[in-house]
């Protein structure tokens, strides 16, 4: 009740307004997009605690360290070494099948800056090892709103999944939508290789 109290509080202090609801599941992952900004963290959590979720997040170890660490934990974040390939797909499939509860927040862009003109596949390849739904979550800064937009359940089909998530982003949305990516994936057809035949876990 804290929680969403702030949050409508901050919501209502900068003029947003908060829309959807997020799947009537304990387990999906959500899309956070667009990312072009620094402000988009705390309207993410904002809206989290207002809709009720708690969310958790993906972030370079590097925001874990003293004095920040706690306060991030705090948050959601789970610290993520990117210097290493350590088979996060796998180990957060098994996470999503080992907890009754995970909602689990994905900047498919990546980093705000940078990284090319694509999205990232793992919170794609994530939700299908996992069996669990994607939920769209978006931050509009043109009509100041926030919320869940919908849902994909993932069906190994790569294009057909992509092309539902792209017809509901837009670059207006983005606070700066000169940094804006087109939700698409480097290769979805070597994407829809690599899974198929994957089979759901949780």
């Amino acid at each position: 009740m804290i929680r969403r109290a702030i949050g409508r509080l901050y919501l209502w202090w900068a003029g947003w307004k908060v829309e959807g609801d997020p799947p009537p599941v304990s387990k999906f992952v959500m899309i956070a997009a667009p990312h072009t900004s620094n402000w988009d963290f705390p309207f993410m959590i904002a809206v989290s605690w207002v809709l009720g979720v708690r969310l958790h997040w993906l972030g370079k170890d590097s925001l874990f360290r003293f004095p920040w660490g706690l306060f991030f934990r705090a948050l959601g974040g789970i610290p993520v070494d990117r210097s290493k390939s350590n088979n996060m797909v796998e180990q957060l499939a098994e996470t999503f099948a080992k907890r009754e509860k995970l909602i689990l927040a994905i900047s498919a862009e990546g980093t705000r800056k940078g990284g090319g003109d694509t999205w990232k596949s793992g919170f794609y390849r994530i939700a299908l090892a996992a069996g669990v739904p994607i939920a769209l979550g978006y931050l509009d800064f043109t009509n100041k709103r926030g919320g869940v937009g919908g849902v994909v359940h993932p069906t190994g089909d790569v294009k057909a999944d992509m092309d539902e998530i792209r017809a509901f982003y837009c670059a207006s949305m983005a606070k700066f939508p000169e940094l804006f990516r087109t939700p698409r994936l480097r290769d979805e057809a070597a994407v829809s290789a690599s899974v198929s035949g994957s089979t759901p876990t949780a």
